[in-house]
Parts: C-alpha cells; structure tokens; sequence
C-alpha cells in the first residue's frame, strides 16, 4: 500500500514538473514573438496649404418679382373678398403674359387687426388704440427665365389690381449656378497650385504630391432689388428693367506635399 502511494505521488509530482516547463516555454516564445514585433511609424509629410480662387463674371438667366395686394375693411370677411378679387384678376393677367402656373407662387398671406392710434406717451393716460378694421396681405412670387417680361410683369400686375411692389432681382437659376461652379473648380485648383509654387521656389522646395483638396465655398452676389414700391395706378408707359452682369467666385482648399528640389 505504501509502495502504491510512492508511485502516484511520484507521478503527480513529474505531471507538475512538465506543466511547469510547458508554461514557462509558452511565456517564452510571446515574449520572445512580442519583442520581435517591428512598429512602423511614417516619416512627418512636409506640407504646405494653399487656397486657390476662381472668377468669372455671367449674364443671369432668372427674375424674381415679389409683388402683393394688400386690403383693408371694417370685416375680416370684407377685406378677404376684396383681396381675393384683386388677387385673382391679377395673376390672371399675369398669367396671360405666358407665365405659366410653375412660376407663380403664394409666398406670404395675412389677416390682421388695424388700429388707430392716437395720443402721446408719456403720458399713457393720453394714448389711445381704436381698432378700425382688417388688414389681408397676399403675395405672390413670380421666377421666371423670361427676363424680358419683367417691366411688363410689373405694369400688368398694377394695371389688374396690384398695390405693392417688394422687389425685383435677377440672379441664377440652381442649373447655371452648378454649370458655373463646376467650369470654375479646375481653374480655382490650378490657382492654387501656382501659389504654391511660387512661394517654395525660394525656399528651395517644390510639390511632390496632394495631401488633400477640399472644394470650400462657391460665393455669387446677393440677388440685389433693382426696382420697389410701385404706386396704385399702372405706368403709362412700360416700365424699364435692366439686367447686370454677376461676378461669381468659387474657392479650394488644397494641401500639397512638398520635398527638397
């Protein structure tokens, strides 16, 4: 029985030596594979950044009219009729100018109280709001590529009921804005290389490849009114509106990788 025990302890004990040298072995090799383990890091890029720009000036292609009718009357309901009638004769006769219902829109409609006020403040005991009545607002917004209709969008509108001009601008339509920009990119790009090589020249460098381009802004002048407040009654004659060229820029970002000449 003794013997029998001898063996097994005998056994466990050469079970525990080579368990042993097995993790000692296995601890071995990571160690030895993790200190083999080469970590690549890239050389710093010399860069430099340059934004590039791009001009060209361009005859608009769309009108926008603004113009509205607005009425008054001691009841809401009266001075809705009365807008509505002006409202109706005048896009009809806008319509008949071959303005077709695309490009016509309702772009604002409002009903409000008006009042009459009188009296200075201070003192308040003196000032005094009489509601008188309703005021309707209706406005329409006319786009059209028809530049040449304008000044006789602007008479037919009055002479049919009309009594409020707000604006009149010529711009881009979004077709010719994106032709436009796009003509421009190459151009904006090409600038931007020029810079940069003008300014390594002297410092011995030159560009050796692109980090990045980034197309960063495409900019044309506000759509400015050229013609507002027209009076109740129509012209006599038609109303003169003239287009002017617009100035359209676009611009890139462009990060260029630079090395020794």
């Amino acid at each position: 029985m003794t013997h029998r025990i001898t063996t097994i302890l005998t056994a466990i004990a050469a079970i525990a030596i080579v368990s042993t040298t097995m993790f000692v072995g296995m601890h071995g090799s990571a160690y030895k594979a993790y200190a083999q383990t080469t970590y690549y890091f890239p050389p710093e890029q010399n860069t430099t950044s340059v934004t590039g720009t791009a001009t060209t000036t361009v005859s608009p292609d769309l009108v926008v009219i603004q113009l509205g009718v607005d009425t008054q009357a001691t009841s809401a309901k009266d001075a809705m009729t009365q807008n509505a009638k002006a409202m109706n004769a005048t896009a009809t006769a806008i319509q008949k100018l071959n303005i077709t219902n695309s490009e016509i829109s309702t772009t604002n409609f409002t009903i409000q109280p008006v009042y009459n006020n009188t009296g200075q403040y201070p003192p308040y005991n003196e000032y005094k709001s009489v509601f008188v009545g309703y005021k309707v607002s209706n406005t329409l917004l006319i786009k059209t590529t028809k530049l040449g209709l304008a000044g006789n969008i602007l008479d037919t509108a009055v002479g049919a009921g009309a009594n409020r001009v707000d604006s009149v601008s010529f711009t881009l339509s979004p077709a010719k804005q994106q032709s436009v920009q796009n003509s421009l990119i190459g151009d904006a790009i090409l600038d931007a290389q020029s810079k940069a090589q003008k300014a390594l020249a002297p410092l011995g460098q030159k560009i050796i490849g692109v980090k990045s381009v980034n197309l960063s802004g495409f900019t044309m002048p506000q759509a400015m009114p050229v013609y507002s407040k027209l009076g109740l009654a129509a012209p006599m004659v038609q109303t003169p509106i003239f287009t002017s060229n617009q100035d359209i820029t676009t611009s890139v970002d462009v990060i260029f990788l630079i090395g020794a000449q």
